[in-house]
């Protein structure tokens, strides 16, 4: 019994790591492509070239989301099989 309860002050609650992945998710998914669309209107509207940086940084935003989520699910895939050597 002993054991169990100190398993469970070492993990913390149950749905802890499922708010961190979903946190670090929502942050690779939301950040960089606001930011690139953000940044695109204002230098578009600055330069007068409406739609060409606009387009170019949100395809750019779409690229470096795509590396952080596969980097943040690979990084819980490494953790899941040390888990499961553990056990």
């Amino acid at each position: 019994m002993a054991e169990i309860e100190n398993n469970k002050r070492q993990t913390g609650p149950w749905w802890k790591p499922a708010v961190e992945i979903f946190s670090e998710i929502s942050t690779w998914i939301i950040v960089p492509i606001v930011l690139a669309l953000v940044g695109g209107k204002a230098l578009d509207a600055h330069y007068g070239t409406k739609p060409i940086i606009f387009l170019s940084l949100a395809g750019f935003g779409f690229l470096i989301t795509c590396f952080g989520i596969f980097r943040i699910v690979k990084n819980y895939m490494k953790k899941l099989k040390e888990i499961e050597k553990k056990n």
